[in-house]
Order: structure tokens, then C-alpha cells, then sequence
């Protein structure tokens, strides 16, 4: 792929720099989480703090540049997009292969949602974000002049059954955060797309209502044929912590004392006494109260605030498109960069049940590092062609 030397000219360091800071902390953290549990089980200590700078370099290499060098109008095409979406739908066939061949052995924390390739494992349901954005993006922008009252449903049914196929195919797994955040993307680009808003948001209260009753349900009924399952213990736990603190509670019990201990200016980077052994896998989705409790309140506050920074950047970029596919990827990568966000700080804190989601460019793992960079470099080439063709159309007048 030739570089396009123009394109770096009107490269946008307002999102770049808030996304480097971010991975460089999350580098930093996974080493200072996970280095003390690695020593007592023999293993170096850089183990997962190399992994990420790996896969931090890999993405922004092989995903991340070409994602930014990549012409929008070769991405927005029906050819790269349907590749793209055939790709993630047959990785969640495997995964449903592998769930009906397999069951627990495939299993990790309770779901099957992890390909082991052996150097690395893949987990397509990141894959499968970006696919039903760009994917929703090209649709939505192609029936733009056909979102009308009485004719929506006929112009958008494909695509709602194309997106909730995939998300059955997820919740087969079963990944309930991961339902939620596919759930948000569609949501979110219904409403900016030109459907009318009150409509949107009385969908999204009706299907949360109905999950919260639902959980509500399940915890109250506490059946005994779901004793056993993993998901289960885990609404358990969110909603009496402290009763199961011996056993599925331990985390978020854990998770407090972290949080506690920190205070507003920390205990220091590298001391945190959660994370050995107390905490279990710190490095992953609770990492956050690793950084609380080193860095204290007031660090967790910057890290976050440098997150929502980052999301009002992009949001920006999707507001002044003029494209309103561009504008649609921006407010898709938003919503995942948002609710993973959410449903991360959610849980360490209590407020959410815990569902494995992680926290964006700070938690280890390979393939939420490489979708993620995947959506900056997107959203980074969506801008700098944004300011090239400004720029063109100035110098014309």
C-alpha cells in the first residue's frame, strides 16, 4: 500500500495523542497488574506488559495505518464491507460450532467466545462491532432519503434481522455485555440516522424495561436449575456481594477494597495489594481498581477523563461530516469506545452486573486493541479527508 504523504498533513492529533496516552497507560497498568501474580507462578514478570506493547504495535502496523491510508471510498464500498461482515459472521459459526461440539471445553469464565489460534486467541464478537457499523453506515446512508414515517420498517428490516442474527449468535455463547454493546450500536445509528428519536428511545426503554424485569425475576426466583451457571453466579454476586464474598462475590468485594484503599492520590504504581492474588486476573476487567488503588481517584478521574475526551473528539469529527456514512462510523465507533466504557466502570463499581467487557485501550487483550485502533485509524482517515476536501473547496472559491 502506497502512503498517502498528503493525507498526513491534516492528521488529526486531537484523537491521535488522547488514543497513544491511553494505550501507553494501559501498557503500563496491564504490567503493573499482572506482574506480581506471574513471579509467584514462576513466570517473568513482563509477560502481559510485552503481549500488549505487542499487539499495540501490531494493530497500529497492520490495522491502525492501513485503516487511516485506506481511501473512505474503497471502505465504503458493498465489496470491502460484505467481505468484511462475511468474515465476523463465519468466525461466530465457529464459535456456535465449537459451543455444540465442545461446551466447556472451549469455555472461558462460562462462555465460548474465544478462537485459540495458539500465539493468540481472537475473539470475533470484536470483530463483529466494526462489521455491523461500517455495515449499518452503508445501508442507512443508502436509504437516507427513505427513513419516513410509515416506511421504516420496510427500508430497515433486512439489516434489523441481518443485526440481531449476529447477536444470537453471540448470546449462543452466551456474552450478555457483548448483546448490550451490538444492541447500542444499532440503537445509536438508528437515531442519528434520520429516524425519529422519540421512536428510537421508546424502543431502547421498552427492551431494557423488559431486561431489567427480567433479571429482577431470575434473582428473586433464584432457580435451582441455574445454580450452576456461570452468567447466574455473577447476578448473583451483583446483586449480594458481600453475602457470596467467599465465592462468585470475591471480585467485586475485592474491587471495593482496591477502590478503598487507593483513595484520592493512591498507594503508588506498583503496590497495589489487591492484585496479588486477591483480585483474580486484575489485568483484564478490573483494572480500573488496580489504577484506582494506585494511582487513587484522582488518576481513575484523568484516565476517564482522557476517554471522554477522546469520544467528544470523534463525536465532533461525525458531527461535521459530510458524509453522512462518515458521520455514522464516527457515532459507531463513539458508541463502542461509550458503552464498553460504561459497562466497565459499571461493574467495578457495582452499579452494573459484571459481564466481562472491558476498558477501552487500558485492558489486556489482543482483539479489543486491534478493532479499537481499526476505528481510530477509520476515524482519523474519515477526518483528514473531511479537511482535505475543505481545504480543496476553499482554494476553489
Amino acid at each position: 500500500m502506497r502512503p498517502d504523504k498528503q493525507k498526513f498533513l491534516y492528521l488529526d492529533y486531537k484523537i491521535l495523542l488522547p488514543y497513544l496516552i491511553l494505550c501507553v497507560v494501559g501498557i503500563v497498568m496491564v504490567y503493573s497488574a499482572s506482574s506480581d501474580i506471574l513471579l509467584v507462578n514462576g513466570f517473568k514478570p513482563t509477560v502481559y506488559g510485552g503481549k500488549q506493547l505487542i499487539y499495540f504495535i501490531v494493530a497500529v502496523i497492520f490495522l491502525g495505518y492501513p485503516a487511516f491510508n485506506t481511501k473512505m471510498r474503497k471502505i465504503r464500498s458493498w465489496r470491502f464491507i460484505m467481505s468484511y461482515l462475511g468474515i465476523s459472521v463465519f468466525l461466530l459459526l465457529i464459535l456456535l460450532a465449537m459451543k455444540i461440539i465442545g461446551g466447556a471445553r472451549f469455555a472461558v469464565n462460562g462462555a465460548v467466545g474465544w478462537i485459540n489460534l495458539g500465539f493468540i486467541s481472537i475473539q470475533p464478537l470484536e470483530i463483529a462491532k466494526l462489521a455491523l457499523i461500517l455495515y449499518l453506515a452503508k445501508i442507512l446512508d443508502k436509504r437516507a432519503n427513505r427513513l419516513v414515517a410509515g416506511n421504516i420498517w420496510h427500508s430497515l428490516s433486512n439489516p434489523t434481522i441481518i443485526a440481531f442474527a449476529i447477536m444470537a449468535l453471540v448470546i449462543v455463547e452466551p456474552d450478555f455485555g457483548g448483546i448490550a454493546i451490538l444492541f447500542m450500536i444499532v440503537m445509536v445509528l438508528y437515531a442519528v440516522s434520520g429516524i425519529r428519536a422519540g421512536l428510537v428511545l421508546t424502543w431502547m426503554f421498552i427492551l431494557l424495561g423488559l431486561v431489567i424485569g427480567f433479571v429482577s425475576l431470575i434473582i428473586v426466583w433464584n432457580p435451582k436449575f441455574l445454580q450452576n451457571s456461570y452468567q447466574f453466579q455473577r447476578l448473583l454476586a451483583f446483586a449480594h456481594p458481600f453475602q457470596l464474598e467467599k465465592t462468585s462475590g470475591a471480585q467485586l468485594v475485592n474491587s471495593y477494597y482496591a477502590i478503598h484503599n487507593g483513595g484520592l492520590f493512591g498507594v503508588g504504581l506498583g503496590n497495589s495489594m489487591q492484585k496479588r492474588g486477591y483480585l483474580p486476573e486484575p489485568y483484564t476487567d478490573f483494572i480500573m481498581s488496580i489504577i484506582s488503588e494506585e494511582l487513587g481517584s484522582i488518576g481513575a478521574c484523568l484516565i476517564l477523563g482522557l476517554l471522554f475526551y477522546l469520544m467528544w473528539r470523534i463525536m465532533e469529527v461525525g458531527v461535521h461530516a459530510q458524509s453522512q456514512f462518515n458521520a455514522l462510523v464516527c457515532f459507531g465507533v463513539t458508541t463502542i469506545i461509550f458503552t464498553e466504557t460504561l459497562f466497565n466502570i459499571g461493574a467495578v463499581i457495582g452499579l452494573l452486573p459484571i459481564t466481562g467487557v472491558t476498558l477501552p485501550f487500558i485492558s489486556y487483550g489482543g482483539s479489543s486493541m486491534f478493532v479499537l485502533t481499526a476505528g481510530i485509524g477509520l476515524v482519523l482517515n474519515i477526518s483528514a479527508e473531511e479537511k482535505r476536501a475543505i481545504m480543496i473547496e476553499r482554494s476553489v472559491q
